[in-house]
Parts: C-alpha cells; sequence; structure tokens
C-alpha cells in the first residue's frame, strides 16, 4: 500500500468513506472487495487516482494482470509525479523497466509520512544500524589509510533524521545533509548536528556542490532506492577532495547488475559495485558483507563500503 499520506480526500463524503471501506478490506486481503468499493469511489469521483490506484493493486492480487495494467496506468496519468508509489506495481507485473520503478515524488511521499515515527521504527522493530557500521567503517579505513580519523566538510546523502550525523557527532569540521523529505528534514534541523540542510535530489545536490570541496561523503542506506549509481557515484568523486573518502551501504544482490526486490528497494551486486567504482576513478579501501536492518526478524543481506578518491 502507499504512503498514508496519499489518502486524499475526494470532495465527496460518500466517496471517501467508500475509499476507506476499500482501503480495509485490501488489509485484510478481501481483494475482491476491495475492488468492488473502488469502483463505487470512481462511480461517483472519476478522477480520484488512489481508487485507480486500489482497483489496480487489488485486480493485481487477483490475477488480472490486463485490467490491474489499465487501472495502473490511468492513476499514473492523472498523477505523474507518483507519491502513490504506483510505477512500482507496473513493475511488478511487467509493464515498466524496473529502473524506472522509483520517482522522487514516491520516495518523498514515503518519507514525509514515515518522519513521526522513523527512529523509533528503524532502530527497534527493524534493528537498523546501518550510520553505526559506516561510522566503524571509517574508523577502520582511516587506520588501514594512516590517515587521522577526523574528516573536514562531510556531505550526507539522504541524510533523513540525522542518525548518520549522530553516529559521525564531534569527527567532521563541518556537515550538511540533503534529503527529498521536508519531514525528515525538520527532524534532521532539531539535533542541530548540521551545518546547513538542504532540500532535493541527492545527484542534483552534488552537482550543484564546487569541484574538490569534501573529505567525506556518506549514504547510509539510500542507494537502495536508487537503481544505476552512476552519475551518484561520478558525482561523489567529482566532490571529493584528492584522498577524500565515500562511504555507504547498499542491499546485496548475487547476480549482475542490480534488480528491483519484492520489498520495493534496489539491490546491486558486488560486481556492479566494483566495476563502477574502478570506472569512475575510486580505490576501494573497504567492501564486505553486513546486514543493516531485518525484515521480519530476518537480517536483510547488504554490502558496506568505504572508497578512496
Amino acid at each position: 500500500m502507499p504512503p498514508a499520506s496519499t489518502a486524499r480526500s475526494t470532495g465527496d463524503f460518500r466517496a471517501d468513506r467508500r475509499y476507506e471501506y476499500a482501503r480495509a478490506a485490501f488489509d485484510e486481503r478481501d481483494f475482491e472487495a476491495a475492488a468492488d468499493l473502488a469502483r463505487q469511489v470512481l462511480e461517483l469521483a472519476p478522477d480520484f487516482a488512489p481508487a485507480h490506484a486500489m482497483l489496480g493493486r487489488s485486480l493485481a492480487e487477483q490475477g488480472q494482470r490486463e485490467e490491474a495494467v489499465g487501472a495502473l496506468r490511468r492513476a499514473l496519468a492523472l498523477e505523474a509525479a507518483d507519491e502513490l508509489g504506483v510505477r512500482l506495481d507496473l513493475a511488478k507485473l511487467g509493464a515498466l523497466p524496473p529502473g524506472e520503478a522509483i520517482t522522487e515524488g514516491y520516495v518523498r511521499a514515503l518519507f514525509d509520512d514515515y518522519a513521526p515515527k522513523f527512529d523509533r521504527h528503524l532502530t527497534g522493530s527493524l534493528a537498523y544500524r546501518g550510520p553505526e557500521l559506516i561510522a566503524g567503517a571509517l574508523r577502520r579505513a582511516c587506520s588501514e589509510r594512516d590517515r587521522e580519523h577526523r574528516f573536514g566538510l562531510t556531505l550526507d546523502l539522504g541524510c533523513g533524521t540525522g542518525l548518520m550525523a549522530q553516529a559521525l557527532a564531534g569527527l567532521c569540521t563541518s556537515i550538511e545533509g540533503v534529503d527529498l523529505s521536508p519531514g525528515m528534514l525538520e527532524k534532521a534541523e532539531k539535533t542541530t548536528l548540521y551545518d546547513a540542510l538542504h532540500k532535493g535530489e541527492l545527484v542534483a545536490f552534488l552537482q550543484g556542490r564546487a569541484t574538490a570541496e569534501a573529505d567525506l561523503v556518506v549514504a547510509a542506506d539510500v542507494f537502495v532506492y536508487m537503481a544505476a549509481l552512476d552519475a551518484a557515484f561520478r558525482e561523489a568523486h567529482r566532490v571529493l577532495k584528492r584522498e577524500g573518502l565515500l562511504a555507504f551501504t547498499v542491499q546485496a544482490h548475487e547476480g549482475e547488475g542490480f534488480i528491483l526486490g519484492a520489498d520495493a528497494r534496489y539491490a546491486h551486486s558486488e560486481s556492479y559495485v566494483r566495476e563502477l567504482a574502478e570506472a569512475v576513478g575510486f580505490t576501494i579501501v573497504l567492501f564486505e558483507p553486513v546486514s543493516t536492518r531485518e525484515d521480519r526478524g530476518v537480517p536483510v543481506p547488504g554490502f558496506l563500503c568505504v572508497m578512496q578518491r
């Protein structure tokens, strides 16, 4: 299901009530009832994108692919920014390339909805420890490279609520964060750890930075929402000073390239990351298997990487 914040009003009380019934039926896995209720909503509000998305998802669960694709495409036509995340559904149905499944609009809506409970859910329910793993990897990388375990300007990509800045507290002369979600940035600001916070997409943010200005670029569980990483690696390499470091985590994929997983996140292969790093001009300092979080109590496989310019 999409973020709760996408369940907007139709302006018709009867339609809104039927839509809430449809959401409840879907959550209870009564997909036939959910589809029927979604159709009732659309009779009253034909251009209500969430109802088209609900109809498409309900039909997909019943194996009615053609009708599902049609309903999902109608939802996307009505809301091209895709805060509803229907591109993910279309990709799962083979109606859209996996690399085009996740949009900025979807990620923004997802994390704006997630922001109030983010830290508690991530570190509690999901046993998330990405920032701590990156902080530890940086300590080891600095020791291996015989360099001081302190950093100048640090850029935190997809900074979220500021967990990465907390893990690096006292180690950076200055740190700036960027995130798509205003809700997340509001939480990050309350940490008082950032010298500046920016709303935007991370590659565009890096493109706006000066060449060779940063000492460290970090990305904790951010690349899972990106398919190809070429532009992110290239721009990170450009903004880093000589011997500057890029540290990040990704979810692991055992094959080649990258895939869109069932958890609606991208997973990247070791060969993909290594080959891309070499092509861009990075030297790999540390590359090891880790798990940054759990999914239903099971560790999600990933990679922890530190690279030097």
